[in-house]
Parts: C-alpha cells; sequence; structure tokens
C-alpha cells in the first residue's frame, strides 16, 4: 500500500494492517515499512505481464451518500472501453491539460482523468494541498476542468467578494468593457484557457451555470456513477436551452426510465458486481441487464435527460405524502448566502430546510441575512404544492465537511448521517420559521 500525504498521517497509517507492505511517497516523515527511494532502487520486473480484459482491475467503493459504501468491481474491460470512449466523446488529445485534485479513489478521477491520459498523451497537474488550489490551477492552465457543484459555488463567492454583484452587472453591460472584464475573472480562476469546463458529482444549481455563463465560463453538466466507470451523458457541447438537464447518452450508452421514472442505463462499461454482496448486485439490474441507478429523471424530445431527484432521497411526511428534496435544495442554492442544504421531513407534518451560510454570508449583518433567507423561503413556499410547503429554515453554525463526516470525498451531503445527527433540531418544536442553532 503507497501511503502519501494524510489529513492524520500517523493515526491513518496505524491503522494499516500489519501483514500490508507499506510504501511512502517522497515524504520521509511518513512512518511505513520501505520508503520510496528503497522502493525505486528495486529492479524492475522483467517481462510484461499481459491480464485478460475480463480480469477484475479494480475495486472502487461508492460515495456512500445514502448509506454504506459499496464496493464496485471493474474489470480492465469495462473501465478502459469508458477511458478510451471518453477521448472520443470530448475530443481529449496529447495537447490537453487536467487539474487532478479530487480524490484519486474517486470514479471520476480514475477514468476520466488518469486513465483516459494513458490513451491521449495529455498532461495532468496536481494540486499539492487545498491552501495552494488556486495557484496549482494558475499554473497549469487546464483545457479540461472538471469540478463539483461545491466548488463551482466556491469560485462564484470568491469572486463576488471581490466584486459585488451589482458592480458586475453594471461592469457586464458595457460594450468591450464587459469582455475585458470576464477575462480578467476567467484569468483569475486560472481557467481562462479552458476549452471545456464541466460539473458533475451532483446537480448544480441552474441559476450558477447562468452566472458562469455571463463571464464566458460556459458549465457543462455531466452525469455518471461508480457502478457505470463515471461514463453516461453529458451536455457537450453547451447548449443554453438544456441548462439544468445532464446532457445526452454518450456513444455506446442506451438510458431509459422505468414506470416509476428511474432512470436506467446499459452499456459495455457497466460494472460487473458488488464486491462479497451478490443479493445487492442483484437488485441493482434488471432482467434485461439495465443498471438501475436510483435517480429519477425525465428524457426530452431531443434525448436530454433531467435529474428530477435520488429515490432513496425522496421521504414521506407525516401526511402520508413524498417529498423530492432536490429541486427544493436547487432553489435555496440560487441565493449567494447558502453554501450548503439539506431538506428533510421525514414523519414530520412538513418538511424542514437545514443550511449552512457561505462564507461571504457569515461577514454580513444577521438581520440583513434574515431578510434575504426569509425572501427565498417564502419565494420558494410560494411554487411548491401543499404537502412540500417548508415549516422553517434552519441556520446551522459549523460547516458540514469530509472531516466531520457529513460530506462525501466529493463533497456530496451524506444526508442519512445528518438526518441521524441533528434529529433533535429537525424534529424540534419552534415558533418562528427562521431559527438559529449552535450546531
Amino acid at each position: 500500500m503507497f501511503v502519501g500525504k494524510l489529513d492524520n498521517t500517523a493515526e491513518q497509517v496505524a491503522s494499516i494492517p500489519s501483514e500490508y507492505l507499506t510504501v511512502a511517497f517522497p515524504y520521509p516523515n511518513i512512518a511505513t515499512k520501505q520508503q520510496w527511494k528503497e522502493f525505486m532502487d528495486i529492479a524492475p520486473i522483467s517481462d510484461s505481464p499481459v491480464p485478460e480484459m475480463d480480469d477484475m482491475m479494480t475495486i472502487i467503493y461508492t460515495s456512500g451518500s445514502t448509506g454504506q459504501p459499496k464496493g464496485v468491481v471493474h474489470s480492465y474491460n469495462t473501465a478502459c472501453w469508458a477511458a478510451r470512449r471518453s477521448l472520443d466523446q470530448l475530443g481529449i488529445n496529447e495537447n490537453d491539460r487536467t487539474m487532478s485534485y479530487l480524490p484519486l479513489a474517486h470514479i471520476t478521477e480514475r477514468v476520466l482523468v488518469e486513465l483516459s491520459s494513458y490513451y491521449s498523451g495529455g498532461k495532468i497537474h496536481f494540486v499539492e494541498d487545498l491552501t495552494t488550489f488556486q495557484r496549482d490551477v494558475g499554473h497549469c492552465q487546464p483545457t479540461l476542468f472538471i469540478s463539483v457543484p461545491r466548488l463551482w459555488t466556491k469560485f462564484q463567492m470568491g469572486v463576488l467578494a471581490k466584486m459585488p454583484q451589482k458592480k458586475l452587472d453594471t461592469l457586464l453591460k458595457i460594450p468591450f468593457l464587459n469582455k475585458i472584464v470576464a477575462k480578467k475573472i476567467r484569468n483569475g480562476l486560472g481557467i481562462n484557457n479552458a476549452r471545456l469546463w464541466a460539473s458533475g458529482s451532483a446537480p448544480l444549481a441552474p441559476a450558477v451555470i447562468e452566472w458562469f455563463a455571463k463571464i464566458g465560463i460556459y458549465i457543462s453538466e455531466g452525469w455518471g456513477m461508480t457502478e457505470n466507470s463515471a461514463y453516461g451523458t453529458g451536455s457537450v457541447p453547451f447548449r443554453h436551452d438544456k441548462i439544468g438537464c445532464i446532457g445526452k447518452p454518450y456513444d455506446g450508452v442506451d438510458i431509459r426510465t422505468s414506470e416509476e421514472g428511474e432512470i436506467q442505463v446499459k452499456s459495455p462499461c457497466n460494472m460487473l458486481e458488488y464486491y462479497l454482496e451478490p443479493d445487492k448486485t442483484a437488485e441493482v439490474f434488471t432482467e434485461d441487464g439495465y443498471l438501475r441507478t436510483g435517480d429519477k429523471g425525465v428524457i426530452d424530445n431531443d434525448g436530454y435527460v433531467k435529474i428530477t431527484g435520488r429515490l432513496k432521497d425522496i421521504f414521506k411526511t407525516a401526511k402520508g405524502k413524498y417529498v423530492t428534496p432536490a429541486p427544493i435544495e436547487a432553489k435555496f442554492m440560487e441565493n449567494p448566502v447558502v453554501e450548503q442544504v439539506c431538506v428533510t421531513g421525514t414523519n414530520l407534518p412538513q418538511p424542514v430546510a437545514l443550511l449552512v451560510l457561505s462564507e461571504e454570508a457569515q461577514k454580513k449583518d444577521k438581520a440583513s441575512i434574515e431578510a434575504s433567507l426569509k425572501k427565498t423561503f417564502e419565494a420558494i413556499n410560494a411554487k411548491l404544492e401543499s404537502h412540500q410547503v417548508m415549516d422553517r429554515v434552519v441556520v446551522m453554525k459549523n460547516e458540514w465537511s469530509i472531516e466531520n463526516d457529513l460530506l462525501t470525498p466529493t463533497l456530496k451531503v451524506k444526508r442519512h448521517v445528518l438526518e441521524e445527527r441533528f434529529v433533535d433540531i429537525i424534529q424540534g418544536n419552534y415558533s418562528d420559521k427562521l431559527v438559529w442553532v449552535d450546531a
């Protein structure tokens, strides 16, 4: 097992089973059985063993956003098929530069970034540390920039912290000057030279996509999952009239919806099985070989797919009515004072929204934040059906993070953990529609 820079190195290394051979990457302070220099001094294997394409290549674990992570088994064929096809689908070649900063254990990094580069010959730049992220992106000047909703929102907040929205709107209306301002912002983010900007892992609020489009960053949403090698759909090329969709099926991918509205997918890059879990493997595949994705969605007349929610996220209120939280959460995320949000309400009379404020919002006075949130809360409720109407908004003090186990490694909210940990707050009796809690 190779060990690199970790958050809690000593503690995490100590948890590795003693029978494992551990090798430290070039960090001499990491206590392992072998250091990188010693490893590099070992004579390489003289022959070149070639595995069968149907052999197991890797086990990649799901994010655990809806429960216990599952080991997804991919063969050389399933993973390499997706990596090779992505080159043609996205036009990737040896001149491309990609930024790698999400966990390498994640399917997108493994297949669409790392493995595809073996075929294309393109360059991958790695982020040294989150604190050097902006510097590293600026050094890389990526031609392909793939991110997740949380980071796109942070980029937006970072821009607005330096230039208020009203001032930006004014500058973008001035001919000639608007292009200069937009380019300066793109350069500041380090992604001016990108020919493709993309977002995945979770839905990105349409308002955020619209905002970036105004400064010349056209974010194509894509969709994939660990179980299908992250090769599913994409809005490539970008179409303004398809904002809110996750795109059309990629070449070689067949997508349909079930009677319940579940998106089901079949392609040569679908996984072989869940590791040591035959029952769950049988459950996730239909009789005719389609993968049940767990996402609800619709397909329009142009073949574009739109996700309307996660089946496992849908909850039933005390009134016996079902609520899909994703569309409501997306509306909250249009408000720049909101950093994170989770709408919940299992067995409650009405749903409740938990949220965390953005860094910029925390610099504002409480009265202005409350006014903004109440306006958003009332505007959303006015368009919801009676059983969906939220009873209140709860403003949480602490950020949800990977470290406190409320986010997955790809920054998706662990809804089940959040609901268990804050059950007293969710089920609490409050007279106000906007509640602040120290949690």
